[in-house]
């Protein structure tokens, strides 16, 4: 907190109320003069000991670091900053000391995910950053007065104060157009998020806001044309160094695997690692016990040839209630559904048997064009009506405009993004990588893994494999119908051909087939919640009842519009919860 009136009775409260993001320590700091207060939850994973804790100084106590996430190559540039008198074996203090060398610069020689605070006590300034592509967020509010308020999740903004009250505008548009995560606006009226690759300075009640790292620009708009070979041997380098960084840890790792490619990747990533240091790590996976789903067959034909354990966390419809509760009550926002769910379930598992940090593949098909819209837009047919569509392997419209009232919808903004490369390929995986697919993922993610306490680590999403990958023309990621062409020729190497080979399969469970069969009376009463709360203002009450009739009555293909009813309803229950 930030300004000049705040009480230490709300920074302690913050603080409290994010403990499960890190329960192994919790501090707190307050400036001298009272302009600035710091809090931070401490999840243990790198030096353990007590030199490790937050808020972090400096040796002159002139610099106050709060810190949330992790600086992969923090051993690279301890060496670089090797004159300086560190006191503790923690990225967090390889930040203070970048910031003492580089100032704003530091920020461009940072290979990880982060969100911190950096205060400085001398010119009473607030500095605070946010990684290149927001795997780890950073919400704020800023009083009439000038104070700032900020924090990993809005609970912890609640909590000093700020008024729970929905975003109209925010939740029209995602009704409407399934759009969130693309700009810095909330579902939470008065909150804003620091959006990805920005920075923000605070001082004497003034904002800045400036983006200091975009894709777009890193990329450029000339293709390599290097040949194949070369190319590949960069990014396999690459790769393998993105993974060996992200086992730096002083906790147990593991890792999240499907039966697809990108995971696939990954295993055999970890499985060559030098010394065997990934050899014997356990492999999670989610099932839902629906065979028409089930990623197992593939999943036990790359674990076969290996050392590693495998755990199976299995979803079942009777824990879906609950679990979607509690979910919802700390995603900031809707969340995906069933996929999510189970993914929570998994990290819940991992932490009951003392796994701490994960592994996961995502940010592969953004890379390579893997989603089956991309195929058409890399051989300039524009792809068709696939080209705009919202999910994977539907045909059917995902949702329900509609069933909204006039008045409400019209507050509904589409996503207009200006194109920054000369071909539609590129354009729509920059659409994807900075506005719709990976900005939600990563919500998601962030807040099933923090939930349960364990960090989660996506070793593709290194910004250097990004904008390798987007460098290279559209014939080296889709050829022949083949998607993912050059990424298929690496993985030859090191996972089995079966796994290489098989399409693109969309992450699925049996959202539909549930929600209109066993969980059909747990989702009809979200949506009523949803009904009762918003009709005449925001839902046509009819019109939703008339939808979800025809849903339970069979032929769609998707039921992502009655997951964003149910979303509202969650929401809806929760607050009335929370009020009680």
């Amino acid at each position: 907190m930030f300004g000049v009136e705040w009480s230490g009775a709300e920074l302690v409260a913050m603080v409290h109320s994010q403990e499960h993001r890190g329960p192994d320590a919790r501090g707190v700091y307050v400036s001298p003069r009272g302009a600035a207060g710091l809090g931070h939850n401490r999840l243990s994973i790198l030096d353990l000991s007590d030199s490790g804790r937050q808020p972090m100084s400096n040796a002159a106590g002139t610099l106050w670091i709060a810190f949330n996430g992790e600086i992969y190559n923090y051993r690279e540039l301890a060496r670089e900053l090797g004159d300086y008198p560190f006191r503790s074996q923690t990225d967090t203090e390889v930040i203070l000391a970048a910031w003492e060398r580089w100032g704003e610069e530091c920020l461009d020689r940072l290979v990880g995910m982060f969100a911190f605070l950096l205060w400085d006590e001398r010119e009473q300034r607030l500095f605070a950053a946010r990684d290149r592509f927001g795997v780890k967020p950073l919400y704020y509010h800023q009083r009439p007065n000038g104070t700032l308020v900020a924090a990993s999740e809005m609970r912890a903004l609640y909590a000093a104060g700020v008024a729970e009250e929905a975003n109209a505008r925010a939740w029209s548009s995602y009704l409407a157009y399934g759009l969130h995560d693309h700009s810095a606006e909330t579902f939470s009226a008065g909150v804003m998020a620091l959006p990805p690759g920005h920075q923000m300075t605070w001082q004497d009640g003034n904002v800045r806001i400036r983006r200091w790292y975009d894709l777009a620009e890193q990329v450029g708009p000339e293709f390599d044309e290097r040949s194949v070979a070369v190319v590949q041997e960069e990014y396999t380098a690459l790769l393998r160094e993105s993974v060996e960084w992200r086992f730096r840890s002083d906790v147990p790792v593991a890792i999240n695997i499907s039966g697809g490619l990108d995971s696939s990747l990954l295993l055999g990533l970890v499985d060559t690692m030098e010394q065997g240091e990934g050899s014997a790590v356990m492999a999670f996976t989610y099932v839902t016990g629906d065979a028409r789903y089930d990623e197992t067959p593939w999943v036990e034909q790359m674990l076969g040839r290996t050392r590693h354990r495998s755990v199976v966390s299995r979803l079942q419809p009777r824990e879906v209630p609950e679990l979607a509760a509690a979910v919802q009550s700390s995603a900031d926002g809707p969340f995906g559904g069933l996929p999510t769910l189970a993914y929570a379930g998994l990290f819940r598992l991992a932490r009951s048997m003392g796994i701490v940090v994960l592994l996961d593949g995502q940010g592969m098909d953004e890379q390579w064009a893997g989603y089956d819209y991309y195929a058409g837009l890399a051989e300039g047919s524009g792809g068709g009506a696939a080209a705009g569509a919202m999910l994977q392997g539907t045909r059917t419209r995902a949702t329900r405009p509609e069933c909204l009232l006039p008045e409400f919808r019209a507050l509904a903004e589409p996503l207009a993004p200006k194109a920054v490369f000369a071909d539609a390929l590129r354009n729509r995986q920059y659409l994807d990588a900075c506005y719709t697919k990976l900005p939600r993922a990563l919500r998601f993610n962030d807040r099933i893994s923090m939930r349960y306490s364990t960090e989660l680590r996506e070793p593709f999403l290194d910004h250097r494999l990004f904008e390798l990958a987007l460098r290279q023309p559209g014939d080296r990621k889709v050829r022949e119908g083949c998607q993912k062409w050059m990424l298929r020729q690496i993985a030859g190497q090191l996972a089995p051909s079966g796994v290489v080979e098989a399409p693109k399969r969309p992450v699925q469970t049996p959202q539909r087939e549930w929600l209109a069969g066993p969980l059909r009376r747990w989702a009809r009463d979200c949506i009523e919640a949803a009904v009762e709360e918003y009709q005449g203002e925001w839902l046509d009450a009819a019109a939703v009842t008339r939808a979800w009739r025809e849903f339970q009555q069979g032929g769609q293909d998707n039921s992502f519009y009655v997951w964003q009813w149910i979303n509202l309803g969650l929401a809806v229950q929760n607050r009335v919860a929370g009020a009680a």
